[in-house]
C-alpha cells in the first residue's frame, strides 16, 4: 500500500527565510462519498429474520448431503468444491474436514483406480492440498506419457484441463509434474477459450486471469454464485439458495461494520486536516473482508481496517510530505510511545500521533477484558518497527542513495506493511495466543513468503510512477544495479521471486504444524489480496477506480434477489 505521490521529498528549511513549501495533494478523492456513513437502510428486521430462518433450515439439508454415504467419491468431491466456492463452507468445517480426512486415507485406492477422470483426480488433489493433506503428485502419473509430458488425449477433456490448471497452482518446490501441468494447461486453455460456450467459457477466461488459489475468497464466492445458477445441468437449488441468503445476510453485517468505520473515520476528520493523505477507508475495509469475511471475525475486521487506515496516513507522511527533521522526531516519538511526546511534534503530526496512540489504547482496553493484552504489545512492536523502516526509506530517497538490493529488501519487507498487518490481523482472533504471536514475530517461512509477495508485486506495480517522481531507491532499480540487468529482466526476476514465494506458502500449508489452519489461512489470504489488488501491475489501493471499485460494489452494495 505504498503511496506513489508525484511530489519531491522536502528537506528542512529549503529557503533562507525559513518558509516551507508543502506539496499539493494529488491523490484522487474517495469514490464513495457518504454512501457508507448511514445505516438507515440497514434496518431490515423482517428480512433479517427471514434470512436467518431460511439459512438454518437449508444448513441442515446441506449438512445431510455432506455426510450422506450414498454419493460416489467424485460426487462428494464436486459437492464439497461447490460448497467451498459458493462461500458457505464455514458452516460445515467439521463435516468437510471429516470427509476429506477419509478421502486422504483412501489415497492408495485412488492411485490404483484408473476409472477416475482427470477432473476428479485433479479436484481430489486440489481440495486435499488446500486442507493441508500432502497428496503426492504421483496421482497424475497415469495421464503422463513415456516422454514425461502429459498425453495429448487429455486435451479433449476440457473440464479436466481446467481442474488440472487450478490444481497446478498448489505446487511446491521440486514438483516438476505440476510445473509442466501449469504450462501445458495454460497454453491449451488459452487456445480453446474463444471457442467455448457459456457459462464454461466465462469460467475458463476468469481462471486464466485469476486462478482460484490466489483469488480473494469472498470475491470469488460472489462471482461463483452468479455463475453457479447458470450451470443448468449441475445446479443444486438448496446450495444456491443457501449461498444467496448467506451472502445477503453477511453483506448486511459487513455494511454495518463499514458504517461504524466510516463514522470513526469521519470523526477523526483526517481527510480535511491532512489533505496530503489518501482517503481510502472503504478500500481498507475491503482488505479486511479479504482476510476474513466470516461473522465471528467482526471485531477483527474493525481493528484491522482502522490500523490499515492509520498506517496509510503515516506512510503518506513519510513518503511525500514530512521533512527530514520532522520525520526523525515522529519516529522517535513512536518509539517512546507516550502521549507527552506530542508536544515535540509539528501541529500536523500531532493529529496522526494522537490518533495512533488512542487507537492502540482502544485495542488494549477491549482485549484486556478478554485477558489478551499481550496481543496489543506484539502489534505495537510491529508498528514501531515499520516507522523506523519508513524513516530509513525516506532518508534514502532524500539523499538519492541507492542501497544494495539485499539491504533494500530487508527494509522493504517491513515497509510492505505485511509484518504489521500480519500481527494486527490476529488481534481480533480469540484463538490467537501468546504462542501464536511469538511464532509470527519470529518470521516463520510462510510469513516470509507472504511479505516477499507483497514487496515484489508492489514494486513491479508502482515502479513506473516511482521512476517518474525521481525515486531511485526502488527494488527494480536496486536489482538492476546489483545484477547488471535491464528493466525487463529485473521485472521478470521479481515475478519469479513471487512464484517461488507462492511455492513456499503452498509447502508450508502442508508442513507447518505450530499453529492452526485458522491462523495460516489469514496469511494466505493476505497474499491473495496482493494478487488481486495489484492485478496487471496496477496499484488498486491508491487508484481504486478500475480494480477495486467493481469488487467493492459487488461485495458491499449489490445483493442477490431472493
Amino acid at each position: 500500500m505504498a503511496s506513489a505521490a508525484s511530489v519531491e521529498k522536502l528537506v528542512s528549511n529549503p529557503r533562507d527565510d525559513g518558509d516551507l513549501v508543502r506539496p499539493s495533494p494529488n491523490f484522487s478523492p474517495s469514490l464513495w462519498g457518504d454512501i457508507f456513513t448511514s445505516s438507515a437502510s440497514l434496518n431490515h428486521n423482517n428480512q433479517l429474520q427471514f434470512y436467518c430462518e431460511e439459512i438454518e433450515a437449508l444448513k441442515e439439508e446441506v449438512r445431510r448431503m455432506i455426510v450422506a454415504t450414498e454419493p460416489t467419491m467424485a460426487e462428494k468431491l464436486n459437492l464439497i468444491d461447490s460448497i467451498e466456492r459458493l462461500g458457505i463452507s464455514y458452516h460445515f468445517d467439521k463435516e468437510i474436514d471429516e470427509q476429506l480426512h477419509n478421502f486422504c486415507n483412501a489415497f492408495v485406492q485412488i492411485m490404483e483406480n484408473h476409472h477416475h477422470h482427470l477432473h476428479t483426480v485433479a479436484l481430489y488433489f486440489r481440495l486435499l492440498r488446500q486442507h493441508g493433506c500432502n497428496i503426492s503428485t504421483g496421482i497424475f502419473q497415469r495421464f503422463i506419457g513415456g516422454d514425461g509430458k502429459f498425453k495429448n488425449d487429455v486435451k479433449d477433456d476440457h473440464e479436466g484441463m481446467l481442474s488440472l490448471y487450478e490444481a497446478a497452482h498448489l505446487r511446491t518446490h521440486g514438483e516438476d509434474v505440476l510445473d509442466e501441468a501449469l504450462v501445458f494447461t495454460t497454453a491449451h486453455l488459452n487456445s480453446i477459450a474463444p471457442h467455448l460456450s457459456s457459462p464454461f467459457k466465462e469460467q475458463v477466461e476468469h481462471a486464466l486471469d485469476q486462478c482460484l488459489q490466489r483469488g480473494v475468497p469472498r470475491v470469488e464466492a460472489r462471482r461463483y454464485i452468479a455463475l453457479y445458477q447458470d450451470h443448468q445441468s449441475k445446479i443444486n437449488d438448496s446450495l444456491l439458495r443457501l449461498a444467496k441468503f448467506d451472502f445477503n445476510l453477511l453483506q448486511m453485517l459487513h455494511r454495518q461494520e463499514l458504517t461504524e468505520l466510516s463514522r470513526w473515520w469521519k470523526e477523526l476528520d483526517l481527510v480535511s486536516k491532512l489533505p496530503y493523505a489518501r482517503d481510502r477507508i472503504v478500500e481498507c475495509y475491503f482488505w479486511t473482508v479479504g482476510v476474513y469475511f466470516e461473522p465471528q471475525y467482526s471485531r477483527a475486521r474493525i481493528m484491522l481496517a482502522k490500523t490499515i487506515a492509520i498506517i496509510s496516513v503515516i506512510d503518506d507522511t513519510y513518503d511525500s510530505y514530512g521533512t527530514v527533521d520532522e520525520l526523525q522526531i515522529f519516529t522517535d516519538a513512536v518509539q517512546r510511545w507516550d502521549m507527552k511526546e506530542i508536544n515535540r511534534l509539528p501541529d500536523y503530526m500531532k493529529i496522526s500521533y494522537r490518533a495512533l496512540l488512542e487507537l492502540y489504547d482502544e485495542y488494549d482496553e477491549e482485549l484486556r477484558l478478554q485477558g489478551r493484552s499481550f496481543a496489543v504489545n506484539y502489534a505495537k512492536a510491529t508498528m514501531q518497527e515499520i516507522v523506523r523502516s519508513y524513516e530509513k526509506e525516506a532518508k534514502w530517497f532524500i539523499e538519492g542513495y541507492m542501497p544494495p538490493f539485499c539491504d533494500y529488501m530487508a527494509n522493504g519487507f517491513i515497509t510492505s506493511t505485511y509484518y504489521l498487518l500480519g500481527a494486527t490481523s490476529f488481534l481480533g482472533i480469540t484463538s490467537a495466543t501468546d504462542h501464536t504471536f511469538h511464532w509470527l514475530i519470529n518470521k516463520p517461512k510462510i510469513q516470509l513468503a507472504n511479505v516477499t509477495i507483497c514487496r515484489v508485486i508492489d514494486d513491479v506495480a508502482t515502479y513506473e510512477i516511482e521512476k517518474k517522481r525521481g525515486q531511485i531507491a526502488t527494488g527494480i532499480e536496486c536489482y538492476m544495479k546489483d545484477h547488471g540487468v535491464c528493466e525487463e529482466e529485473a521485472m521478470q526476476e521479481f515475478k519469479k521471486i513471487a512464484e517461488n514465494a507462492w511455492k513456499d506458502i503452498n509447502g508450508e500449508i502442508l508442513k507447518e504444524k505450530s499453529v492452526s489452519m485458522e491462523i495460516l489461512k489469514r496469511i494466505v489470504n493476505l497474499s491473495r489480496l496482493i494478487d488481486v489488488v495489484y492485478k496487471h501491475n496496477q496499484d488498486g489501493y491508491t487508484n481504486p477506480e478500475k480494480v477495486l471499485k467493481p469488487l467493492i460494489t459487488a461485495l458491499l452494495l449489490d445483493s442477490f434477489q431472493s
